[in-house]
């Protein structure tokens, strides 16, 4: 028997990637837009090594915020570093140790702040 929910059209030519649920391309996809947030309005503030090469990363989860807010907040704390980044999946990551800075900035914008790991 086939599984009804994997499979389908995962790449065109003509839209690039498409979303599996909504089958638009991920540019237009309407179910991900719709989705909200979820957590427990905790932001985890981390400092994260593996799988990068050796280079320290900060890593920030749990903040409640839309894809455009959060890269929009990832670059606010990239720069308040001086540093690069990315955000993405929900994630912010702030290239090197900034740890008690982004939680210092996090915390004076009103979240919860709690600093995870090591």
């Amino acid at each position: 028997m086939k599984n009804k929910g994997a499979g389908g059209l995962v790449y065109s030519t003509e839209g690039g990637r498409m979303c599996p649920t909504c089958r638009q391309p991920v540019g237009q996809c309407s179910c991900r837009s719709v989705a909200a947030p979820r957590g427990d309005g905790i932001v985890r503030v981390s400092r994260e090594k593996q799988g990068r090469g050796g280079k320290t990363v900060t890593v920030v989860r749990g903040l409640l915020l839309d894809e455009a807010a959060l890269a929009a907040y990832g670059r606010q704390l990239r720069s308040a570093c001086g540093t690069g980044g990315t955000a993405k999946d929900g994630v912010v990551e702030v290239q090197g140790d900034h740890v008690e800075r982004v939680m210092a900035l996090i915390q004076a914008d009103g979240h919860t702040v709690k600093r995870a790991g090591g």
